[in-house]
């Protein structure tokens, strides 16, 4: 047993030492396959409704976290530690006929807060009517596209209430105020003044407008 042992240790000395791996090839090969983007898209297709809508709302409030970086301020000075804060982009879909102004309001607002640190770059396909008008609007100035054949569609709110006269001039109070807030809210994100668009809904009829109007009346920046 100890002669082999001896002997063991006698040729692993007669060994030369192994050559260190040649990295360079590899390292080569990575620059040149970058990692892949991530995905940052979500969609609101169909009906604007208290599902899509959370789905939505909660959907954009976790992009805004999961797409949130701390880069160096001037990555060239090797000795600065300085960092900023930056988020990757947020790709928003929107093709609705439109649906409930409350829930149209609860992702506008998510968008309002989220777009303060995130571009939200939203883009109208196939349809944008009624509650989708005002989303598709609200994404980052600049950042937002709508399909060569989509169809927008504005006009006024409707309620569906029945009851006695109290409660009728109740809830047409509310509808009114829906209204309003409706006017005011797409009048920031769009072109188009209140009194533009009260004109249009004074019609009393679905007010329809093409790619090219959209882009004229600043709801949409671009047509793809």
């Amino acid at each position: 047993m100890g002669k082999f042992e001896t002997g063991d240790v006698e040729e692993e000395k007669d060994q030369p030492e192994p050559a260190l791996p040649d990295l360079s090839q590899f390292l080569l090969m990575n620059d040149m396959n970058p990692e892949p983007a991530k995905l940052r898209l979500i969609g609101l297709y169909g009906e604007v409704n208290e599902d899509r809508a959370a789905e939505t709302t909660f959907s954009l409030m976790a992009l805004k976290v999961m797409g949130k970086r701390e880069e160096l301020v001037n990555p060239d000075d090797l000795e600065s530690k300085e960092t900023k804060t930056t988020y990757d982009p947020i790709d928003f879909v929107v093709s609705t006929w439109g649906g409930s102004a409350a829930d149209m309001f609860s992702i506008y607002d998510t968008m309002r807060v989220v777009r303060e640190d995130v571009e939200i770059c939203t883009t109208g396909l196939g349809k944008v009517m009624s509650a989708g008008v005002l989303l598709l609007a609200a994404g980052t100035k600049g950042k937002r596209k709508i399909g060569e054949n989509c169809r927008l569609m504005l006009h006024v709110v409707t309620s569906g209430q029945h009851g006695n006269l109290t409660d009728l001039e109740n809830e047409m109070a509310e509808a009114q105020w829906t209204q309003d807030r409706l006017i005011h809210c797409l009048s920031k994100e769009s072109n188009m003044t209140k009194k533009y668009i009260k004109k249009l809904l004074d019609k009393r009829m679905n007010v329809y407008l093409t790619a090219e109007e959209a882009v004229d009346l600043g709801i949409a920046d671009e047509i793809i």
